[in-house]
């Protein structure tokens, strides 16, 4: 069995592979981690005992063929499974995900459920059923899953349902301080001259109640920083003061654009992200454009304001003049 998750995996993809992989090895299945790009450095810590592997490594490729079934987690959208579409596309495939259905996702059989605060409860849910203790290891990678996609659990997402799994990971032997120093509190000079970068590219439109956030490839490569740096970056434009759409624009090396987007209010960042190709939740959404930078800010920017617009969002309408 191969397990999978989209491009550039957050948290949530990687921890909730990783649970789901160390309970499959308790029950004596072969399982193998293989994802379209590297695991997160920033997960690492989560790996004691596996391996992962990537779909353009010649083992990855290996395992995929000899896979009877491929389970893909917090995805189960075709375009943001990068290299690892073609190996499934005529493969079995089932989907674990918490993000809504789009008329292109896959997946037979599947487990969704777009209330869920985060893929990791769905897979909580599913490995706990027995009512057999959680082996700590396990309950380390899904508190990951839970806590990075519910922003510690501040966002909209978090639910009681949320705040209950988590109290049984903590009676699993999860340590938030621990957890909190390996995600958040052990920062490297790359990410910090990264950040220091992305704060001084922040940009607000002066008109429209967004800001935006852009990186260029000279960026990353004068930093020394990577993908795995950007956790949490575009909170930064978020969190100005009146703003409800916030974005980072992403040059990648190939001269494509990977944008991510967020939502502080009524705004539908996923209905943005799906005119262009992309997905995810009414708060917070990506898409991967083949289109260069300029071209690709100029165009998610404007579909941003037609949805400002469209939710009552938009610039306040002039006063009308004293007599």
């Amino acid at each position: 069995m191969v397990l999978t998750t989209h491009i550039n995996a957050d948290g949530d993809g990687a921890g909730s592979e990783v649970a789901l992989a160390r309970y499959l090895e308790r029950l004596g299945v072969r399982v193998t981690i293989v994802n379209p790009t590297p695991f997160p450095a920033t997960f690492d810590f989560l790996l004691e005992g596996l391996e992962t592997r990537t779909s353009r490594q010649r083992i990855g490729q290996d395992a995929c063929e000899d896979a009877d079934l491929f389970v893909v987690l917090d995805t189960s959208e075709p375009s943001r499974l990068g290299d690892m579409w073609p190996v499934l596309r005529a493969r079995r495939v089932a989907v674990i995900d918490h993000h809504p259905p789009s008329p292109q996702s896959m997946g037979d059989p599947a487990v969704r459920d777009p209330s869920a605060g985060a893929t990791g409860e769905l897979v909580y849910e599913l490995i706990s059923q027995n009512g057999e203790p959680l082996p700590k290891l396990e309950a380390e990678a899904l508190y990951v899953a839970i806590v990075t996609d519910t922003g510690s659990f501040r966002f909209a997402n978090t639910t009681p349902r949320t705040h209950e799994i988590s109290a049984e990971l903590l009676r699993a032997g999860v340590d938030p301080e621990v957890m909190y120093r390996e995600l958040y509190g052990q920062v490297t000079s790359e990410r910090m001259e990264l950040l220091r970068r992305a704060l001084s590219a922040v940009a607000q439109d002066p008109d429209w109640p967004i800001a935006w956030i852009t990186l260029r490839r000279q960026d990353f490569s004068e930093s020394g920083g990577g993908a795995s740096d950007l956790e949490g970056i575009i909170e930064h434009a978020r969190r100005l003061k009146d703003v409800e759409v916030a974005l980072l624009f992403r040059e990648l090396a190939d001269g494509s654009t990977k944008v991510s987007l967020r939502s502080n209010g009524e705004a539908d960042v996923a209905a943005i992200a799906r005119q262009h190709g992309g997905g995810g939740h009414v708060k917070a959404a990506g898409v991967h454009m083949s289109t260069a930078l300029p071209k690709a800010q100029e165009k998610v920017l404007a579909s941003v304001r037609q949805e400002l617009n469209s939710a009552g969002l938009g610039p306040a309408a002039p006063r009308p003049l004293e007599p």
